[in-house]
């Protein structure tokens, strides 16, 4: 029997409208949100731009303007950054307490105060180590770590209330995408500021973006707004944010239900660590690596190839999730993190630009499928009132892979990568073989653990849309 060609045609059409249309309702949903979820994601965006913008010039700063050598000022970025992560263990929990819009602001005052006081050190008298200098930079620091240990897990509590069951996918990962965007913007607007008016210059541009941030929180955020948000969110387990346990109910409730006591949550967060060491890779290992084992265009240009994974994430995080908003999350989970702990092997065959293209586009497919999902899923599988604190806690083992990959990187460095010697005489290979294997004990830890992982876990998310089908 011969095929009917007019058959086909018209499946084909169907099958690819079914295909854009799975692509393209999650963003048509996401354009019909809520006031105050636009409000948390152009907070994100304006916030995720500021905060990797003082990043990527902190350690020249600590050298230039306050006098530290190299070691030094490294270590204070790295004061941040894994302060920043410990901040969010201890301080996650205040959304829960005051709700989204009041963590929000003290989160958005605590940083600006904290970032006007790191531009104005160069002129608190001396500079050198353990200057007053010195120490006031350190206090603006302290100032953004408190800020930031409130904002982030502040901003997916927010999320959770403010999205519905078509919307939450999408709105998770359109935090992180927004994040990765924030990277990559400072690029494009910081060096012709910096070649003007120097480093400090460019950060009163981002105390000016700070404050802009305090209004759009101000002003989307209202009350009327999040009652609304949550009104549409239409989710009966959500409680508006005026109902409220008294404060000692509060804290009874949490000794009660303290994420530690859940042994499958901290298994989960734990058997991420060995494939976030790829992430830490990226600012300590990947520029060494793209400068030393290379010639020519990417060793000259080595700062565009490290970065270039950011804007990738921005513009495939929420494609890969309007592909996959509809799937399991913690099967998502597996599939991620097999596809982003697998390309360091490539990277095991030696430098060369197509394998480094191909790390650097597996690894930001990986990501983009399950480090958004991974937020999700903590967010989602939190007791009512308790967001905050599961996302603080969530955030722990980021913080331990910080401070642990910074402890090896620099050895494997010396020994398969080491400056001044010519790349054919490095072994790079190994390194990235080694780091390879660190990267898949992560999927196949999650894969190993499926069964009992999944049993008694809330897939509320899950249950939702396939009902909504």
């Amino acid at each position: 029997m011969q095929e009917n060609p007019a058959e086909h045609s018209d499946t084909q059409p169907s099958v690819f409208r079914k295909t854009v249309l799975e692509i393209c309702q999650p963003f048509i949903d996401l354009v019909h949100a809520s006031q105050a979820l636009w409000g948390i994601n152009l907070s994100y965006l304006l916030e995720g731009l500021t905060y990797f913008g003082v990043v990527g010039l902190l350690a020249i700063f600590f050298n230039q303007s306050i006098g530290l050598d190299d070691i030094r000022a490294d270590q204070m970025v790295g004061f941040l950054t894994a302060g920043i992560t410990l901040g969010m263990l201890l301080l996650g929990a205040t959304v829960d307490f005051i709700g989204a819009r009041k963590a929000l602001l003290l989160s958005l005052v605590l940083m600006l105060l904290g970032r006007v006081t790191l531009t104005l050190s160069p002129q608190m008298g001396t500079t050198g180590l353990w200057s007053s200098s010195h120490l006031v930079a350190m206090g603006g620091l302290f100032g953004v770590i408190l800020g930031y240990g409130i904002y982030q897990p502040g901003c997916y509590a927010a999320v959770r209330k403010f999205t519905t069951a078509k919307t939450a996918a999408m709105g998770y990962a359109m935090l992180y995408a927004l994040m990765n965007l924030g990277a990559f913007i400072p690029g494009l607007i910081s060096p012709p500021i910096r070649r003007t008016f120097g480093i400090t210059g460019v950060f009163w541009v981002y105390v000016a973006l700070t404050v802009a941030g305090i209004l759009v929180i101000a002003l989307f955020l209202t009350r009327k707004a999040i009652a609304q948000a949550e009104t549409s969110a239409a989710e009966g387990e959500k409680e508006k944010e005026e109902e409220r346990r008294p404060l000692k109910e509060q804290i009874a409730y949490y000794i009660k239900h303290f994420p530690i006591k859940d042994s499958r949550f901290m298994y989960f967060i734990f058997i991420l660590v060995p494939v976030q060491t790829l992430f830490a890779h990226n600012w300590l290992t990947l520029p060494q690596y793209c400068s030393r084992a290379f010639t020519g265009l990417v060793s000259d240009n080595f700062e565009m190839f490290v970065n270039v994974s950011a804007l990738l994430v921005f513009v495939l995080t929420p494609i890969v999730t309007g592909l996959t908003a509809r799937r399991n999350t913690y099967t998502m989970m597996i599939i991620g993190t097999l596809i982003m702990g697998l390309p360091p092997f490539i990277l095991a065959f030696g430098p060369n630009i197509v394998t480094l293209f191909a790390y650097l586009i597996l690894t930001t497919i990986g990501e983009a499928m399950w480090s958004p999902r991974f937020l999700q899923w903590v967010a989602e599988i939190a007791p009512k009132d308790m967001t905050g604190i599961y996302m603080g806690l969530g955030q722990f083992p980021w913080f331990l892979t910080k401070v642990i990959t910074s402890i090896y990187s620099g050895w494997f460095l010396m020994h398969y990568c080491p400056a001044g010697v010519p790349p054919e005489q490095m072994h790079t290979g190994t390194m990235w073989f080694v780091y390879g294997c660190i990267s898949i004990m992560t999927p196949v830890g999650l894969f190993l653990a499926r069964k009992w992982m999944r049993k008694g876990f809330k897939e509320r998310v899950d249950q939702q849309i396939a009902g909504a089908q």
